[in-house]
């Protein structure tokens, strides 16, 4: 900024400073011209801060502000000459060069966090390296914001669930009631609940790990109170969580489930955050206790705002400095460039629709089966078939499953089963990759998942693997990674997920079981390309 260093080690002045038309034009070029080429990331974070899950993250680039100008309170005031600005400049080109990459991918996640590393740029450029790096903390801060990608998603919610619905289930216990526990199915005889997607404590841990980074900076005591508090959101989340869990299933018990459905809706969101903001309070008082000198909470928690408004407006009076110039040159001719260039065709070959696969193939027929309302919006896919084939020689049915996606960037992708299975009570007794020859059938050669499940007394054979654009990956990161390079290379992110069950009955072997899944494999894939294109 502008305004020569003070002597002091800290500055509430209030005073406007003088505006600069020329460094605030330089200054609000920057911003704007960074847009369009950041936008998709805007447009996903809009959307993703409509879910509960996410609700907290138009409060984060605020906490980042008010983090950003406490620093700046601080400190001295930044010198009038600042000659280390040039590695934010390196910053600034490799987020864009990052955000390129995320639009021609269409994956608005890498574009949102490119633009945080652009801020962290723009923040280096103004500061210079030296100051600059010291204020990175609230630029750090605003990864809070961001959704977590898809694939990370879905394998943290499966995992919270499993824990949340573990733990309720002891807390249900301890009150004397008889239960069992299902993968995430609490079953109390009379009832059974599903622990779903809502309830895996994602809802609430976003927005508490964000309070608790706060919460730990603004904390006046030993450094290692501040790592205890931070540490302890998400166990603390999951715990207030699985309470909620096991407390429904006593109300559910003892009272129906229509008395559940009250608690379940009055405890839902904000309830849980502000308890376990609350107890946040508490442990820090705790803490205070064994400091050697121990404040009181209103003296162990900064929240001065005094002299910020005229730190803020600092702003007016910045320095049109040739870095800076020449980042808002370089952010603007990068989002000039990108929407100047033809659009890439992202769209997938023709294809057969999934209703007209085969309802008979050599002598399995079949029936077809539509997925549950709540099931087909998780699974987000643009065509699917459920299906199950049985043949009069044979001992018991082939499911076979194809969830279609025109796109899988922009928010769409496959689950893998390894997440889905689980939730339906699934226990994934093995999984390994199996090569499979198909060469015969024009498959070729290539590795599949096979694997073993078990609920109860119930075992079945899976296999699954991940297909699209002529290739078959058993690997679900793998297979994310090809469709990200072909999306650039080909501009195709077209795919499918294809799995075959079947029934290990007690009286078979898994070498039966899977006899029978390999006959119909070898038929079922002849005309699958009609309906997964290569």
């Amino acid at each position: 900024m502008s305004q020569p260093a003070s002597q002091g080690h800290s500055d509430r002045t209030t005073a406007w400073p003088a505006v600069n038309p020329a460094g605030l034009g330089v200054f609000a070029l920057l911003l704007a011209g960074s847009l369009p080429v950041f936008w998709i990331g805007f447009v996903s974070l809009a959307q993703a801060w409509s879910t509960p899950e996410y609700s907290q993250g138009p409060l984060i680039p605020l906490i980042s502000l008010y983090l950003f100008l406490r620093e700046l309170r601080r400190k001295p005031r930044p010198a009038a000459h600042v000659s280390d600005r040039w590695p934010g400049l390196l910053v600034i080109a490799l987020a864009l060069a990052v955000a390129i990459l995320g639009n021609l991918m269409r994956v608005a996640d890498i574009v949102t966090y490119a633009f945080i590393l652009w801020v962290g740029g723009i923040m280096l450029t103004v500061f210079g390296w030296r100051r600059g790096k010291t204020h990175q903390l609230p630029v750090v801060h605003l990864v809070f914001m961001l959704p977590l990608p898809q694939i990370l998603y879905w394998k943290m919610t499966i995992f919270l669930q499993w824990v949340s619905s573990a733990i309720g289930v002891w807390f249900v216990s301890l009150a004397g009631v008889a239960v069992y526990l299902e993968g995430n199915v609490i079953d109390l005889g009379v009832y059974k609940l599903q622990v779903a997607e809502a309830c895996s404590g994602l809802r609430y841990l976003f927005p508490i790990l964000s309070f608790s980074y706060l919460f730990a900076i603004l904390y006046r005591g030993p450094f290692w109170h501040r790592v205890v508090l931070l540490l302890s959101a998400a166990p603390l989340t999951v715990l207030m969580n699985s309470v909620r869990i096991g407390v429904i299933g006593i109300l559910v018990n003892f009272y129906g489930i229509e008395q559940a459905e009250g608690f379940l809706h009055f405890f839902e969101g904000w309830v849980i955050f502000l308890i376990c903001v609350l107890i946040l309070f508490g442990m820090a008082i705790l803490l205070q206790k064994t400091a050697p000198n121990p404040l009181t909470l209103s003296e162990a928690i900064d929240l001065d705002f005094e002299g910020f408004g005229g730190i803020l407006a600092r702003i007016l009076a910045i320095r049109p400095a040739p870095a800076l110039a020449l980042a808002a040159a370089l952010s603007t001719a990068v989002s000039l460039a990108w929407v100047t260039l033809p659009a890439a065709q992202i769209a997938a070959p023709a294809r057969d629709p999934l209703a007209l696969f085969a309802r008979q193939i050599g002598d399995w027929s079949s029936f077809t089966l539509k997925l549950d309302p709540d099931i087909e919006r998780v699974l987000g896919a643009d065509d699917y078939l459920n299906a199950f084939y049985q043949s009069p020689g044979e001992n018991d049915v082939v499911s076979f499953f194809v969830a279609y996606y025109d796109k899988q960037t922009e928010g769409q992708g496959i689950h893998s089963p390894e997440v889905c299975l689980p939730a339906g009570g699934w226990e994934v007794f093995s999984l390994v990759e199996t090569p499979l020859d198909l060469t015969a059938e024009g498959y070729g050669r290539f590795a599949a998942n096979r694997a073993v499940i078990q609920k109860g007394l119930q075992k079945q054979l899976v296999y699954y693997w991940f297909e699209g654009r002529g290739k078959r990956e058993a690997n679900d990161l793998r297979a994310k990674l090809s469709v990200l390079w072909d999306s650039v290379t080909t501009g195709r992110s077209d795919g499918a997920l294809i799995r075959y069950v079947t029934p290990i009955a007690a009286d078979e072997t898994e070498a039966d079981a899977e006899a029978r899944l390999m006959r119909f494999m070898a038929l079922s894939l002849k005309p699958l390309p009609r309906f997964v294109p290569f």
